[in-house]
């Protein structure tokens, strides 16, 4: 079955820098685009960024841009997020998805936490 194991979360300073992963199985991982999603505190899930099969193509939401890269390894089924310059609004539970036609497959998500 689909599996999706988030790591690399955690308490940063602002302006600090993280980096998550996210190791994938249960599924021909290059052959999908994965994407990076966030939930912060009283707000919905969002879409942070995502990369396509071979990391040629990648997209990024407008407030992540410039601090934040997503990729990928196809020979470690992993997908990454450097997280740069880090504010507290980058708060949030952070997770990794794949999408199935219309089924979308969710990791438990790992916590960042931006406080001084």
């Amino acid at each position: 079955q689909v599996q999706l194991v988030e790591s690399g979360g955690g308490l940063v300073q602002p302006g600090g820098s993280l980096r998550l992963s996210c190791a994938a199985s249960g599924f021909s991982f290059s052959f999908y685009a994965m994407s990076w999603h966030r939930q912060g505190p009283g707000k919905e899930r969002e879409l942070v960024a995502s990369i396509s099969i071979a990391g040629l193509a990648t997209n990024y939401v407008d407030s992540i841009k410039g601090r934040f890269t997503i990729s990928r390894d196809n020979t470690k089924n992993t997908v990454y997020l450097q997280m740069n310059s880090l504010q507290p609004e980058d708060t949030a539970v952070y997770y990794c998805n794949v999408q199935s036609g219309t089924r979308g497959f969710w990791g438990q998500g790992t916590q960042v936490t931006v406080s001084s």
